[in-house]
């Protein structure tokens, strides 16, 4: 998906104004209630759901800044940083049906371009990475989920149906339908491919152990070594425990 692609209807000034901010308001409350399973109800929507709170004013904050209104901009922006601990840049371009869940410390900034039904979760931070006036924050693509804790650093570009996994750090582009996990990010086979009329893919805590496999499959590679060497047989602890999630091998450091 290229930048082009992304609809950023929050930004542009649509014909018939009401019209188009009452459907904007209707889908953000549809995307609270499919996304969400403690969502009872529009009220408790409306009045406890401080990323819904942070998109709207959002909204505000981005037409003082289309309209070079932009002291305002920031102040407005820096108010609802205050009331909802989640401070997205007026700069920034939003698609509808962005859904922030919890919220607490999320951060997107001002070059940042994210696409339709994103969702996030809290301690997100969408950053960037140079001292450039330019673009220097990421392009979120349409329906991409970005675990509690991570970060995603640069003008890189996050494909379409992608997942960032809890406390991944992505700082390179990743293609469509990738799962992401680790520090640095590394992207993982997906076995299962997210598509635009799918369910929202919410397992952001579904984290492969990269390294922890790969240790194993060093140390099994090692023993096969020492088994060739020396002639005696490895007592099969790491054998036992390739299929199950609890380490059984030798206790290391790193």
């Amino acid at each position: 998906m290229t930048t082009e692609k992304l609809n950023l209807s929050r930004v542009d000034q649509p014909k018939n104004r009401f019209s188009s901010m009452m459907e904007g308001i209707k889908r953000d409350l549809n995307s609270v209630q499919q996304r969400d399973p403690a969502a009872r109800g529009v009220i408790e929507i409306l009045t406890c759901y401080p990323g819904l709170h942070a998109v709207w004013g959002h909204a505000i904050s981005s037409w003082l800044w289309s309209n070079n209104i932009r002291t305002l901009a920031r102040m407005v922006s820096q108010l609802v940083r205050a009331l909802t601990g989640i401070e997205i840049h007026p700069g920034a371009r939003i698609g509808q049906g962005l859904f922030i869940d919890h919220g607490m410390g999320v951060v997107i900034g001002e070059t940042t371009e994210v696409g339709e039904d994103v969702t996030m979760y809290h301690g997100v931070t969408l950053g960037g990475t140079s001292l450039e006036k330019g673009k220097r924050h990421p392009t979120i693509g349409d329906r991409v989920v970005i675990g509690a804790g991570a970060k995603v650093m640069g003008a890189i570009h996050v494909g379409d149906d992608s997942r960032i996994g809890a406390n991944a750090v992505v700082v390179k582009s990743v293609p469509e339908n990738s799962v992401v996990v680790g520090v640095p990010g590394q992207n993982i086979y997906r076995s299962h491919p997210h598509g635009a009329n799918d369910a929202p893919d919410l397992d952001h805590a579904i984290l492969p152990d990269v390294v922890g496999v790969t240790l194993r499959q060093l140390l099994q590679r090692v023993e096969i070594i020492e088994e060739k060497s020396t002639g005696k047989k490895s007592d099969g602890k790491l054998e036992e425990s390739r299929e199950e999630p609890i380490w059984k091998g030798e206790d290391f450091s790193i």
